[in-house]
């Protein structure tokens, strides 16, 4: 695997930023008071033809008064535990603090290289400021700004002179997955199930996750990447920034997965808001799984599992070909199930069909039911092939693209879903004019 270096300090002191910089992302919040990372945060490094994970974490204090703190300090300790080398970050602006003492203090029982860095300096003008952080025990100080970039090249050359050599063992058609849902409805709780492990952080405090977390899990022998996301809530009750930018990622989370666990709480209902982060993977076309989790506190004489299933139809039909499954994250109830389902969405959403087949159906399908005509001419389906995978996406060269109508459309869209077992992944079909097609579709045309 690839060598791994975990950040860790106070509150407050620039670790987001930093590991924005080093990076060059902006996949760490970042705000201007302390405690805005929570849940650990894992990010590619590439510095002078080397690779490294790099992990940002929440603040670390002494305090036993907050769940949060708590929380964080655990998970703090997880990322020490599982790091290669590990940076603890100082705050050169506002200088020594008691928590940073403790800090060391505990980095000198890890075993493991630590290096030392005051951030918040801007300048030459500004090391002075560091002297005072030589009082902790520490041999070398690195001077850095992670806002400004000063001092964080020659820093970074140091720690990859440190690093174990990397192995690996990440597979480049892993299965993205990302876990998205209302808050508090267990997607954090799923995730670490799957894992075997208290990876990411659980309460039972809605909006406890704020950033988007990658972690690799296996479920039946094969690896997939997991992206746990901040709960999506309804715009107008997101009223502080920080959760703003948490919606924000949780949609980028989308963006880049392959196929969406949509977690749904079976014992509150399927909800408005529910349909609306369902309507959000739509829109991205992503695949898509709908996971009715909590399923073992449902009371079965009020609820089956069939009228559940015709609720979420009912209310999501634009996501009709998805498929659902009950479990429940906290007995472990079910989820062995889902990766056989995630195969099967994962394999019709990378699917290919052949160009001779997909004309076929073409043809048989216009000759079944022809278009409505455009002006009271008729309308003429030349070719179609497909563009691309991820969903599956199919142009079809008509001589009036504008007037094919909707139900047209979806009229194709089943039939090609039918042929050729495409029924659990979104699909796509665009119309294109005749002198758009390329010139080997023509000569393909002719040759019919």
């Amino acid at each position: 695997m690839k060598p791994i270096v975990a950040i860790v300090g106070r509150p407050n002191v620039g670790k987001s930023t930093f590991f924005n910089r080093v990076t060059k992302t902006k996949d760490a919040i970042v705000d201007n008071f302390p405690g805005v990372t929570r849940d650990r945060h894992f990010g590619d490094v590439f510095w002078n033809d080397k690779e490294f994970t790099l992990i940002d974490t929440g603040g670390f204090t002494d305090s036993n008064n907050d769940d949060f703190a708590i929380q964080i300090r655990f998970q703090v300790l997880c990322a020490i535990e599982d790091a290669d080398v590990i940076i603890i970050l100082f705050d050169g602006k506002n200088g020594v603090s008691p928590f940073d003492a403790n800090i060391v203090d505990l980095l000198r029982g890890a075993k493991k290289p630590v290096l030392f860095v005051v951030n918040k300096i801007d300048g030459l003008e500004q090391e002075k400021n560091i002297y005072d952080f030589y009082d902790l025990g520490i041999e070398k100080l690195y001077p850095i700004s992670s806002e400004h970039g000063y001092g964080v090249p020659d820093f970074l050359d140091d720690l990859i002179s440190i690093l174990p050599e990397f192995i690996s063992d990440y597979s480049d058609d892993m299965i993205r997955l990302a876990v998205v849902g209302r808050p508090n409805v267990g997607k954090s709780s799923l995730i670490n199930k799957i894992l075997g492990e208290k990876r990411l952080l659980v309460s039972s405090i809605p909006g406890t996750t704020r950033d988007s977390v990658d972690s690799v899990g296996v479920m039946d022998g094969k690896s997939y990447l997991f992206i746990d996301t901040a709960g999506i809530r309804r715009k107008g009750r997101v009223s502080q920034k920080i959760e703003k930018f948490s919606i924000i990622k949780a949609l980028r989370s989308l963006d880049r997965c392959d196929v969406a666990l949509i977690v749904i709480d079976a014992q509150e209902g399927i909800t408005d808001q529910d349909i609306t982060i369902a309507g959000y993977a739509f829109e991205r076309k992503c695949g898509c799984i709908f996971i009715l989790n909590k399923w073992d506190l449902v009371d079965k004489e009020e609820h089956s599992v069939k009228s559940y299933y015709e609720d979420l139809r009912m209310n999501a039909k634009f996501f009709s070909f998805a498929p659902a499954i009950t479990i429940s994250a906290l007995t472990g109830r079910r989820v062995d199930k889902i990766s056989k389902l995630v195969e099967e969405v994962y394999a019709q959403y990378k699917a290919r069909i052949g160009t001779g087949k997909l004309n076929r159906l073409l043809e048989r399908a216009v000759q079944r039911n022809e278009p409505s005509l455009h002006n009271g001419r008729r309308i003429k389906f030349y070719y179609a092939t497909q563009a691309s995978t991820k969903p599956p996406t199919f142009v079809c060269f008509v001589n009036y693209p504008d007037a094919v109508h909707f139900s047209y459309k979806r009229y194709l869209m089943n039939r090609i879903r039918d042929e050729f077992g495409l029924e659990k992944t979104p699909v796509r079909i665009f119309f294109r004019g005749r002198k758009s097609m390329s010139a080997s579709a023509v000569k393909k045309r002719k040759k019919k």
